[in-house]
C-alpha cells in the first residue's frame, strides 16, 4: 500500500471514500494499526490521560509528544502521521513556529492545534514555511475549563456558525485537515459539505469524510468509562487486529458512528 499524505485524504473526499484514524503512543501497535490499514495515525495529547493517568490533557508537554511522536514514527511505514500541539504550546506565532519545527523533527508529517479565528495567523505561517497543520474545532479538550467541562458544542444558531466561520477562515489560511469533535452531525454534515478538505469527526456523526477514536477506547482499556462516541471494538471481536480491521470496515460501510454515537 502507498504512503498516506494530505493529497491521498483530498482524493478519498473527492470520491467519496471514507478513511480511518487512531491515536497510537508507540512503535507496536502504531505498526499493527498501520499494517491493518488504518490511514491516519494522531500522537494525540490524550496520552496525558490515558498514559500518563491526568484528568486532562493540560500537563502534557512538547517533550512528551516529540518523544511519543518519535516512537510512532519508528512503528509505522504507510500512515500519515500527525502531532498534537500541547496546551500553551502554540499561544504566539513565534511560540508555535519553534515548538511546531520540534514536532516535525521528531517525525511527524502534520502538526494539530485546536482553535479558531485566534490562530488564523499561526497557521498562515505554519503553511508558509513548510510545516503542514491540521486544525480541530468543536470540543478543544485544551479549553476544557473555559467549556466547564467536556461538552458538546455548537447547539444553538449561533455557535454553529461560528463554528461553520471558523472552520472557513482555517482552510482559507492554509490547513489541509480539519477534526471536529462532539457536535451535532448536521453542523459537521454542513461544515463537511462546505469544504474542500478533509473533516475528521469523533463524536460528530457519519458525515464527515473520515473518523478518529481513541486507541484505548477502541480497545475497551480506557479507565472510568468509554466515551458515548465510541465503541469498544475488542468487545466485539476478541483479538486485537480484528478490532482494528471490523472499525475499518464500519467506517468504509457508513455503519459507524450510528445515531447511539451522536449528539442531536
Amino acid at each position: 500500500m502507498s504512503k498516506v499524505t494530505s493529497s491521498t485524504l483530498i482524493k478519498f473526499k473527492k470520491e467519496g471514500k471514507k478513511f480511518t484514524a487512531l491515536t497510537a503512543y508507540d512503535a507496536s501497535f502504531a505498526g499493527a494499526f498501520d499494517s491493518e490499514g488504518v490511514d491516519v495515525l494522531l500522537v494525540g495529547d490524550s496520552l496525558g490521560m490515558v498514559l500518563q493517568g491526568h484528568d486532562d490533557t493540560l500537563p502534557v508537554t512538547i517533550a512528551d509528544i516529540a518523544y511519543h511522536t518519535a516512537c510512532v514514527k519508528r512503528g509505522i511505514s504507510r500512515a500519515l502521521l500527525i502531532a498534537d500541539m500541547p496546551f500553551m504550546s502554540y499561544s504566539t506565532p513565534e511560540q508555535t513556529m519553534t515548538n511546531a519545527a520540534i514536532l516535525m523533527q521528531a517525525g511527524a508529517s502534520m502538526v494539530k492545534v485546536e482553535g479558531g479565528h485566534w490562530l488564523l495567523e499561526s497557521v498562515k505561517m505554519l503553511t508558509e514555511r513548510g510545516i503542514p497543520v491540521c486544525a480541530h474545532l468543536g470540543l478543544t479538550p485544551q479549553s476544557v475549563n473555559v467549556f466547564g467541562g467536556f461538552k458538546v458544542q455548537g447547539r444553538d444558531a449561533e455557535n454553529a456558525q461560528r463554528i461553520l466561520d471558523e472552520a472557513k477562515a482555517l482552510q482559507a489560511a492554509g490547513a489541509q485537515l480539519l477534526v471536529l469533535e462532539c457536535i451535532p452531525p448536521q453542523l459537521a454534515k454542513a461544515i463537511t459539505e462546505a469544504l474542500s478538505i478533509p473533516v475528521i469527526g469523533i463524536g460528530a456523526g457519519a458525515d464527515t469524510d473520515g473518523q478518529i477514536l481513541v486507541m484505548h477506547d477502541v480497545l475497551g482499556i480506557s479507565s472510568g468509562y468509554i466515551p458515548r462516541f465510541s465503541k469498544n471494538y475488542l468487545k466485539q471481536t476478541g483479538e486485537i487486529r480484528s478490532a482494528i480491521r471490523a472499525y475499518i470496515d464500519e467506517v468504509a460501510k457508513g455503519t459507524f458512528p450510528a445515531e447511539e454515537h451522536t449528539f442531536n
